[in-house]
């Protein structure tokens, strides 16, 4: 998945810089950058669990503009652009629009190597679960955000995640009618350590209210 991504960018626009969660960084123009994530959810693969997905996104000047997130066991394509809205499989979508935390699904997700951010979210997972109709941990944060944009689930955080497992979801979550910031609320997500929340705007401020309480 991955070596073909990077034959078809590389063939298409030489001279780009591609990161990948395989192969690291292809040396280019960090000004214009592909982010690709061949296999989200490679534990649920492996297991033959069929929750995982094929995540693309392109940034200039480190704002992603395009993303497009393949769910191959359901036969989904989710897709955005800056300013033009998301799809999937050429339908548009949109968030929820559920606006209080009891009548909420939400969705999280715990990385597979920061012990301290996974005792951080065990606490988050807790302050959720008994405020909501529950917390699922589905394993691929691409696809999760996903089914935010398409108002599935109604709010998505993740304590510590990399560049690419969101830059193409948060473009369609954000596409879609949602709001993706830090945990503290600040909208310049797409940094390290690349915590997120993301909700429709009616539950967004409410996740913010909850991550902001003292443990």
């Amino acid at each position: 998945s991955e070596r073909f991504l990077i034959e078809q960018i590389t063939q298409k626009f030489p001279g780009h810089a591609i990161i990948t969660e395989e192969s690291g960084r292809v040396v280019g123009d960090m000004a214009h950058c592909w982010y690709i994530d061949p296999l989200d959810g490679t534990i649920n693969y492996t297991h033959r669990l069929p929750f995982y997905s094929v995540s693309l996104a392109y940034a200039e000047d480190g704002v992603p503009i395009l993303g497009a997130v393949c769910d191959p066991s359901r036969g989904e394509c989710f897709a955005a652009e800056q300013g033009k809205g998301a799809r999937v499989n050429g339908r548009a979508i949109s968030v929820s629009t559920t606006d209080s935390l009891n009548r909420s699904l939400f969705c999280t997700g715990f990385g597979s190597n920061d012990h301290n951010a996974g005792k951080m979210n065990i606490d988050l997972y807790g302050r959720f679960q008994f405020r909501s109709q529950g917390v699922r941990r589905l394993g691929s944060a691409a696809l999760d955000l996903c089914y935010l944009a398409s108002g599935r689930l109604d709010g998505f955080w993740e304590v510590s995640v990399h560049a690419w497992d969101i830059a193409a979801g948060a473009l369609i979550v954000e596409e879609a009618g949602g709001v993706v910031t830090t945990l503290e609320g600040d909208p310049h997500y797409f940094a390290p350590p690349y915590g997120l929340v993301a909700a429709n705007p009616a539950l967004h401020p409410l996740m913010l209210e909850v991550f902001a309480e003292q443990g």
